[in-house]
């Protein structure tokens, strides 16, 4: 779950960022429980998904791990990706990681009675470890790898897929920056449409 992306592609709205952060443990027409901007930030996590997974340049991304780990590729894709999105100069300096990350946790804090039970158990885990910071680092990054294959059924070990990570760590970030390049603009662009939506219900 890359988390960091989602926080990122929220785009400073807090309803939309707890929707978005939340939106796995959200299923079906559940979403319709919460505030339309929550509702909102489920939808567009939802979105985000689709397209990240459909994505070329993810598609590629996904190749270097397949071999190992099969259907799973995707989900160490997204670990991967929040590394290189944590490291990218045009959208944190490590200072400003630090600050967003320690505001998206006060945000959770303050929709705490909307934060679903699986979220809201893991969520003092991702604040203590701040984990959205962590992201930047290769041991960060070590250990989202580890706990992805611990909550995984079918997987028993992560230090395969920190080996592929560092030896095929340039290609990967290429194949990130395709994605990335696209992606920003495309999913703001669906959240205009969210917006707009939302208003025209009002008439």
């Amino acid at each position: 779950m890359n988390y960091l992306a989602h926080a990122r592609l929220s785009f400073g709205q807090p309803g939309l960022l707890v929707g978005n952060m939340i939106s796995d443990f959200v299923k079906g027409r559940k979403k319709f429980d919460y505030p339309p901007a929550i509702q909102q930030g489920i939808t567009l996590h939802r979105i985000i998904d689709t397209y990240t997974d459909n994505h070329p340049a993810t598609a590629m991304a996904k190749e270097f791990f397949r071999p190992h780990y099969r259907l799973y590729s995707g989900a160490f894709i997204d670990v991967v990706y929040d590394h290189f999105l944590a490291t990218d100069p045009g959208e944190f300096s490590d200072e400003s990681l630090f600050q967003f990350s320690n505001e998206v946790y006060v945000v959770l804090e303050s929709y705490s009675q909307w934060l679903p039970p699986g979220f809201a158990g893991m969520f003092p885990y991702m604040k203590q470890q701040n984990w959205l910071y962590n992201y930047r680092t290769l041991k960060g990054i070590d250990g989202s790898m580890s706990g992805l294959v611990r909550r995984a059924l079918y997987m028993d070990e992560s230090n395969t897929a920190s080996h592929i990570f560092r030896e095929y760590y340039q290609p990967l970030h290429d194949c990130f920056r395709q994605f990335w390049a696209s992606a920003r603009p495309f999913i703001h662009n669906q959240y205009q449409l969210l917006v707009e939506k939302e208003a025209d219900k009002g008439f």
